[in-house]
């Protein structure tokens, strides 16, 4: 009678040894998503047409916010005004950023040819006004559709800590 006692003794032993090992298992598990994708990356989805055609509503988009190196064409999430928006880098620090009447876009004087760029760039009317000198911590950022997207020709320039990382990946909502 005594021995068995000790045996199940040493299996609710061995049982609350499990149970409290799978609960450091998981608090572990929960940590580690935490750092992953609320320090190391980034989930938001694409909400408008501002980056069409390469990424278009309700795509899914990955970014890295560790990066802070940001150079010319890096297609970033920024948040403006408390709104998360997608843009493409086009001048950084130091540069002067123009658009013409005729809708060139100019970064130090000279015309940028944009490849994969389908549509030109007008100015906006309520927008700023032209020449832009940027800051040393400033960007100016532009949606790849550029006849309507909410960007730096509405908002101005964009400060280095507004910018939330850079974009690695876009999950599509559909095949088009």
């Amino acid at each position: 009678m005594a021995s068995e006692n000790k045996d199940d003794i040493l299996r609710r032993r061995a049982q609350k040894d499990e149970i409290i090992t799978f609960f450091k298992r998981l608090i572990f598990m929960v940590i580690l998503i935490y750092v992953i994708f609320g320090v190391v990356f980034g989930f938001t989805s694409m909400k408008n047409n501002d980056m069409s055609p390469k990424i278009g509503p309700g795509d899914l988009i990955l970014f890295y916010r560790l990066e802070k190196d940001f150079a010319s064409r890096d297609v970033v999430v920024f948040e403006k005004e408390g709104l998360r928006n997608t843009g493409r880098i086009i001048a950084k620090g130091g540069d002067t950023v123009e658009i013409t009447d005729n809708n060139e876009l100019l970064v130090n004087g000279a015309i940028v040819l944009e490849d994969n760029i389908f549509y030109s760039t007008p100015k906006y009317e309520q927008g700023i006004s032209y020449p832009v000198k940027l800051m040393e911590d400033e960007y100016f950022i532009l949606g790849d559709f550029r006849e309507g997207a909410k960007d730096s020709r509405y908002f101005g320039p964009i400060r280095s800590k507004e910018i939330k990382g850079k974009v690695i990946t876009v999950l599509r909502r559909n095949e088009l």
